[in-house]
């Protein structure tokens, strides 16, 4: 089989691997608030990852607390440049800062770089925030992940993936759907397929359990990672449910492309075939390779059907070679009559006379001798033929019918030339002898 095999699976994985623009959506005193920073100044603790000892973390103090506050405000107010010209002013006593009010201030930066859309200054601010040794380690998390995502952003995924195994050695919780989805993004984006695929597979099976629903983007990526790593069986039922729950077009022809690839041809053919039923098949392509699969299916009469309505919607051209498809599916269906319309206009556009030889064959099966005489000369006339035997035993055939036995004989001579037609010539010429002779011996008596 080898219509609709090979399909292309990273198709829309470039979405599924988008990182979405609400990437940072807490503020910065919103992240005080997580973290438990009031205006008062107070002292927390840091523990290290792996390590038992504890960093004091230095006391926010009120009057740094206010202008940062202010920074924000004014930027929410009076626009982003503003803001930075406030933190700028902070920045200009850097010296008088502790470690911990540094951390803020960089992370003040990092969150107003990015909802300026400079990615890459707020990239460099958030990388400031972690290198600063004594902060909450609430903050060195958030802050990990989110130098994760930016990174994506900037589509440098090994960082990416760097700063999400930190991030994910400091999580004292099982990683959510999101957070393996994440990992999974990455891991392909650098062709770790397999890796991919483990993450991926989680977060889908976490949402599963909990009677949800996996994103649509996920299960792309899911099939994409199945399709690298060779594993088409896979690849088809990931597709089957991005059917069941999506019912996109292009999820149909996939699907059908991937039973075509698996050899379960019966499916490819119903899934096709559903999926035209449903007005899915719109797409030039996808219609000729639906023709094809009732070709190869012996249904030819349903593809000339197709093909037809193909060309009648300009979605194939109406050219030489699909003319002659359309005629040869009506032959197989033994609808000779359906197939002289468009065999004769490819035999119009053709500069050989192979059509017109088919033509004359049709026409000596359907009894039609004059029109026979006349396609046989037209395809002699212009020649270049691939079974020219064939043409001079139409000739021969028509003419006898026509009792033009002289005329016949001539042709069936000239087809006994050619091997193909050597046998069946032979023969003719003993019978269409007799007949002339038979015919003189009555025109004497």
């Amino acid at each position: 089989m080898t219509t609709c095999k090979k399909i292309s699976l990273s198709i829309a994985v470039a979405a599924a691997l988008t990182v979405a623009p609400s990437l940072l959506s807490v503020t910065p005193l919103g992240q005080w608030a997580d973290i438990g920073i009031v205006h008062a100044a107070e002292k927390a603790e840091k523990k290290a990852v792996g390590q038992k000892k504890t960093t004091r973390v230095p006391a926010m103090r009120n009057r740094v607390y206010k202008h940062l506050a202010l920074a924000q405000s004014t930027g929410d107010k009076e626009g982003v440049a503003a803001g930075l010209a406030k933190l700028d002013e902070v920045k200009g006593r850097i010296s008088q800062l502790n470690r911990y009010e540094r951390a803020m201030l960089w992370n003040f930066y990092g969150f107003m770089h990015y909802n300026n859309e400079d990615a890459a200054s707020a990239l460099e601010a958030f990388e400031k925030v972690i290198g600063e040794e004594a902060i909450p380690e609430s903050l060195r998390l958030s802050t990990l992940r989110s130098i994760a995502q930016l990174n994506m952003m900037q589509e440098d995924y090994v960082k990416a993936l760097k700063y999400l195994t930190q991030w994910q050695a400091g999580q004292k919780k099982d990683l959510s759907a999101g957070d393996h989805v994440l990992f999974a993004q990455n891991h392909y984006q650098i062709r770790q397929y397999q890796q991919a695929l483990v993450s991926i597979n989680q977060a889908i099976e976490l949402t599963e359990a909990k009677d949800k629903l996996p994103k649509e983007n996920w299960l792309v990526l899911q099939r994409a990672a199945y399709y690298e790593t060779k594993q088409p069986l896979k690849v088809a039922e990931t597709l089957e449910k991005m059917v069941r729950l999506y019912n996109k077009p292009e999820y149909w022809v996939q699907l059908a492309g991937m039973y075509g690839e698996t050899e379960q041809e019966d499916k490819q053919l119903a899934t096709m075939e559903a999926a035209w039923q449903a007005g899915y098949i719109t797409k030039g392509t996808d219609m000729m390779t639906l023709a094809q699969l009732y070709l190869y299916n012996n249904v030819p009469y349903k593809a000339a059907e197709v093909l037809e309505q193909a060309m009648a919607d300009n979605s194939i051209e109406r050219d030489e070679k699909n003319l002659q498809l359309v005629s040869q599916a009506y032959l197989m269906a033994k609808n000779d009559d359906k197939a002289i319309v468009p065999l004769t206009q490819a035999a119009v556009m053709a500069k050989h006379g192979n059509f017109d030889a088919q033509l004359a064959e049709i026409y000596v099966n359907s009894e039609q001798w004059g029109k026979a005489l006349q396609a046989a000369a037209i395809a002699l006339q212009k020649g270049d033929l691939n079974n020219p035997g064939n043409v001079h035993m139409a000739l021969g055939m028509a003419n006898y019918n026509l009792e033009k036995f002289d005329k016949s004989l001539v042709a069936l001579e000239k087809a006994r030339l050619f091997k193909p037609t050597n046998n069946m010539a032979s023969q003719w010429i003993k019978y269409v002898s007799t007949e002339r002779l038979a015919g003189q011996q009555r025109g004497f008596l």
